[in-house]
This record gives structure tokens, C-alpha cells and sequence, in this order.
């Protein structure tokens, strides 16, 4: 059986800066039953300059006069809302997970406990990011939206010169764009990505519904993100590509049973099939009366269910034997 999936319900910022909303979207995720739900941790004055502008998915999905600082200034998280999150996590029974997005932030979840770290898509190219998480010797989850072979490679390399072993390290295939088009997924990436540099691989999903994230796993992904919301049509920069409780819950379900479907590889009987087989195959049967002493032959013997008798892979064996003693049609044909 393929080893346990860790299913990872990035809430993101869709707690929209409400903290009650938060610890609604925490609910709704322990119902699912995800293993850990994500939030971002971030600081607008470390993040971004007051004149970056927001993507394009972004100015469709709230206020286009706002700037990407502005917007993130809104949906930041206190110290003070991180405890009463991890306190909220603790009480549901799920784990807390956050992404922190600068040096500071990781330095925050670090004193909240945290022993895992994510790398955004958008840090792959943060040398003193990446080597500041690197020097935790944590394990690193990294995500690899809108990054090359040639990037992947260089932050691998950053990771584990700073202290992280490779064995640490979960690459994620990712592409950075809410929602994906279907024929910019190229899921395939993500199993280069594990032949290429021996890593566990994952994938962070960003497409409408749940088919892909469930193809991931059945690929080899040891670790599914998703983002989800409470409603899609909340105002809201991921609102829009995220899944609803009721498809985060059934994506959950699925990825439970491609895990256990996957197996151990080996062809074999199952116990079902045990029971099925005498059924279902066939045996070699007189296809009309046989006398004893008269040779098998094509004219007097076929092939009929059940299969309890002589298989009809020893037919050659059969033909020209002489009858041990009369058989009636339809009757099983013994040696």
C-alpha cells in the first residue's frame, strides 16, 4: 500500500483578515479530514514595495484601484491571531501549518513551534530566504511555480549547503496561476522532478476541482496542497480557485482510496477473486456422450464454466487421452 499522503488545505488568506472566519475555515478543514491546514504569514512592509501591482487574477478578485500592499496589508496576521489559530488547530485536532513569505516571518513560526517549513513559489530565487531556512535543518517543503530545472536545482543546492539534507526536502510541481488551465498542468513534471534530483515530490494544485490532485497521488505525490474557502464567491484574491467544505471533504476521500487502491504492485489472487475464480473460468466438459475407453477428442469435449474442473490449458494434454469411464454431456471431464 502507498505510504499516507500528507493532504495539506491551504487556507491561504481566505480568512479575508477575520479571525472568526479563520477558525471557521480550521472547522471545515478538520471535517475534511486534511492533515494539516496552511495559512500565510507575512508583513506588507517586508513583502512588497508600495508600488507593486497585483496579477491579473488578482485585480478581477478585489478592489483593482488597491495595490498588491495595500491588499496585503489587509490580510495579515498577528502574532497575537497565530496562538489563537494554533490554540483553534489544537482544539479540532488538526495540525497548524503557515508559509512564511520573509525572514521575519519564518523567524515568527519558528518561535510559535513550528517544524516544517514551506517555500513559496515566489522565494525560489531568495538566496538569503532560502539560506536562512535552509540553516533551520527543518523539514522543507519547496514549491516550484513558474520555476526551471536549472532554479529547482539552485535551491536545492542552497538548502543543503545551509544544513538541510536532500532527505528533508519535498519538492512541489506547481503552476502559478489561479485557476490553472488544464494544459498548463503537465503533470509528468513533477515524476522529472523526482527522477531528476531524488526527491519525494508533491504537487500544489491550483485547477478547478479535484481530478488532477487525485491523478497526482495516483503518480507518486507524497504531499497534495489545495486551497479551499468557506465560498467562492467571497471577496478575495484565491477565493475564486479554491474549493468548497464539500470538495475538499470528497477530494480527502478520494486520495484515501487511490492509496489504498495503488497497492503493493505485486499481480497475485485477491481473496475476492478467490471466490470468483471457480465461477467465472472453465473447465473441460463432454460436449456430448463419452463412452469409456473412446479417445478426447474436439468432437467430444469443450469448454464450459465452472472451472472447478481440468483447465483448459491442459487441452492439448487431453486430446487423444482415452476415457476413464463414460461421461454425459456437460459433465466435468476427469483423467
Amino acid at each position: 500500500m502507498k505510504n499516507r499522503t500528507l493532504i495539506i488545505a491551504e487556507a491561504g488568506v481566505n480568512h479575508n483578515g477575520d479571525l472568526e472566519l479563520a477558525r471557521r475555515l480550521i472547522d471545515a478543514a478538520a471535517q475534511a479530514g486534511v492533515d494539516l491546514v496552511k495559512f500565510q504569514t507575512f508583513n506588507a512592509n517586508r513583502q512588497v514595495t508600495r508600488t507593486a501591482i497585483k496579477a491579473d487574477y488578482q485585480n478581477h478578485t478585489t478592489d483593482s484601484k488597491e495595490s498588491q500592499y495595500e491588499m496585503l496589508r489587509r490580510l495579515e496576521l498577528t502574532a497575537d491571531m497565530h496562538n489563537e489559530l494554533i490554540a483553534h488547530c489544537a482544539a479540532r485536532n488538526i495540525g497548524f501549518f503557515s508559509t512564511g513569505f520573509d525572514v521575519g516571518s519564518v523567524d515568527l513560526l519558528v518561535s510559535l513551534g513550528q517544524d516544517r517549513f514551506k517555500i513559496p513559489s515566489g522565494e525560489i530565487t531568495n538566496l538569503p530566504y532560502l539560506r536562512h531556512i535552509g540553516q533551520l535543518g527543518k523539514d522543507v517543503i519547496l514549491s516550484t511555480g513558474m520555476a526551471t530545472i536549472g532554479e529547482i536545482e539552485a535551491a536545492i543546492d542552497v538548502l543543503e549547503q545551509a544544513g538541510t539534507p536532500r532527505a528533508n526536502i519535498t519538492v512541489l510541481h506547481c503552476t502559478t496561476e489561479y485557476p490553472t488551465p488544464m494544459a498548463e498542468v503537465n503533470l509528468r513534471a513533477m515524476q522529472s522532478i523526482h527522477t531528476t534530483f531524488g526527491v519525494a515530490v508533491g504537487y500544489s494544485d491550483h485547477t478547478p476541482g479535484i481530478e488532477v490532485a487525485i491523478a497526482a497521488v495516483a503518480l507518486g505525490a507524497s504531499v497534495i496542497e489545495k486551497h479551499f474557502t468557506l465560498d467562492r464567491n467571497f471577496p478575495g484574491p484565491d477565493h475564486k480557485a479554491s474549493l468548497e467544505p464539500e470538495e475538499l471533504k470528497a477530494m480527502v476521500a478520494a486520495i484515501r482510496n487511490i492509496e489504498i487502491a495503488l497497492g503493493d504492485g505485486i499481480k497475485q489472487l485477491t481473496p475476492s477473486e478467490a471466490r470468483n475464480k471457480p465461477i467465472v473460468r472453465k473447465s473441460l466438459v463432454a460436449s456430448q456422450k463419452i463412452k469409456v475407453g473412446e479417445v478426447f477428442s474436439v468432437q467430444n469435449i469443450t469448454t464450459k464454466r465452472p472451472g472447478t474442473g481440468i483447465s483448459p490449458m491442459r487441452w492439448d494434454e487431453v486430446i487423444g487421452h482415452p476415457a476413464p469411464r463414460d461421461f454425459s454431456a456437460d459433465e466435468l471431464i476427469e483423467l
